[in-house]
């Protein structure tokens, strides 16, 4: 299917109900996790045809990925502090604690299902993880045009895997959800030093 069709199809629901949709699936994830989350419940959850759900969105994998794209606040590429300090300080700033923690539990059971469900991974791959890494090496490579970060910082590449590790780590080995203060003094103790900056 072409970009302008999906587009097409697509244009048939309204933003406010595209938003119903999406909070529907993602109280659904919570509830009952991916494996059991099926078109059947998010059609009658949200008092719509499962093949409207279908010609939407194609597939459980591909709904559950927008969804999740969809409640990110704010944009990684509006940010422009003018430092990198300055810039991850603010990519932290974007949720609250109790987003990020109620994210964390969700991205968590969206990790696990990731493990043996091939089209979830290739689904968040391509419309999450890429569109991360890339946003992320453009703000290092600002922080690189402005002198911050030599470009051959070898830690440049790691960038995404050290905010991630933030916020895995803070759940595995201390058995609390990340917060803004948490994450903040990662960003200057852990990875501001990895990047020289």
């Amino acid at each position: 299917m072409t970009e302008a069709v999906a587009a097409a199809r697509r244009s048939r629901i309204t933003p406010e109900r595209e938003a119903e949709l999406y909070g529907a699936v993602l109280d659904l994830l919570r509830e009952v996790g991916y494996d059991a989350l099926t078109m059947d419940a998010v059609a009658a959850r949200t008092r719509s045809s499962k093949a409207t759900l279908y010609r939407q969105w194609g597939g459980k994998a591909e709904l559950v990925v927008k969804a999740l794209r969809h409640t990110k606040r704010g944009h990684v590429e509006d940010i422009d502090t003018g430092t990198l300090r300055g810039d991850l300080h603010a990519l932290v700033a974007m949720e609250d604690d109790c987003t990020m923690a109620r994210n964390s539990a969700l991205m968590r059971g969206v990790a696990m299902a990731m493990h043996h469900n091939e089209d979830l991974r290739d689904a968040f791959k391509e419309q999450i993880v890429d569109a991360e890494i890339g946003k992320g090496r453009q703000m290092l490579q600002r922080a690189i045009d402005r002198g911050e970060v030599r470009p051959d910082c070898p830690a440049i590449d790691f960038l995404v895997h050290m905010m991630v590790g933030g916020f895995a780590t803070r759940t595995l080995l201390e058995d609390q959800p990340p917060t803004r203060e948490f994450l903040i003094s990662y960003v200057d103790a852990v990875i501001l030093p990895a990047l020289g900056a």
